[in-house]
C-alpha cells in the first residue's frame, strides 16, 4: 500500500513538472490576436526533423528557427497565406500537416478511403465465405 502511494506520488510530482518543459515560456507578442496567429501557425506546421511534433512542440535546433522565422514574419504583418507559402516554397508540403490537394498530394489524401474500401472488401470476402461453407464442416479442412 505505501508502495502504491510513493509510486502515485512521484507520478503526481512529475505530471507537475511538465510544464516546467514548454517550449515557449513566454508570449511572443504583447498583443492576443497576434499571439494567438503565432500559437495557431506553430501548431499547423510540423517539425522537419521529428516528423510528427508540431514547431510549437518540438524542441529541435530547425524548429526553433522555423518558430523565430514566424514571429518575424507576423511582426512584418505577413498574413498566414503568405507566410505557409514560403515555408512551402522552402521546404515543400511536408511542412504541413494539411497540405493541399494537388496531384502530387492525391494519393495522401486518398489512402485513408481507400484503406477503408480494401478493409470492407475483404471483411466481406471473409464472411460470404464463411456463410457458403457446411455448418457441419470441419474447422481444420480448407474450404
Amino acid at each position: 500500500m505505501i508502495r502504491t502511494q510513493r509510486w502515485s506520488a512521484l507520478a503526481a510530482g512529475l505530471l507537475l513538472c511538465v510544464g516546467a518543459f514548454a517550449i515557449d515560456t513566454e508570449a511572443a507578442f504583447p498583443d492576443a490576436v497576434r499571439q494567438a496567429r503565432y500559437e495557431h501557425l506553430t501548431q499547423e506546421l510540423r517539425c522537419l526533423v521529428c516528423q510528427n511534433q508540431s514547431i510549437a512542440d518540438s524542441n529541435a535546433s530547425l524548429a526553433g528557427d522555423l518558430r523565430r522565422e514566424v514571429k518575424e514574419m507576423i511582426a512584418a504583418g505577413k498574413s498566414d497565406d503568405d507566410i505557409k507559402a514560403f515555408l512551402t516554397a522552402r521546404y515543400g508540403d511536408f511542412v504541413l500537416y494539411e497540405p493541399p490537394l494537388s496531384a502530387r498530394t492525391v494519393l495522401l489524401w486518398a489512402a485513408p478511403g481507400l484503406l477503408v474500401l480494401l478493409t470492407v472488401g475483404a471483411a466481406t470476402r471473409v464472411i460470404l465465405r464463411r456463410s457458403k461453407a457446411p455448418i457441419d464442416a470441419d474447422p481444420e479442412e480448407p474450404v
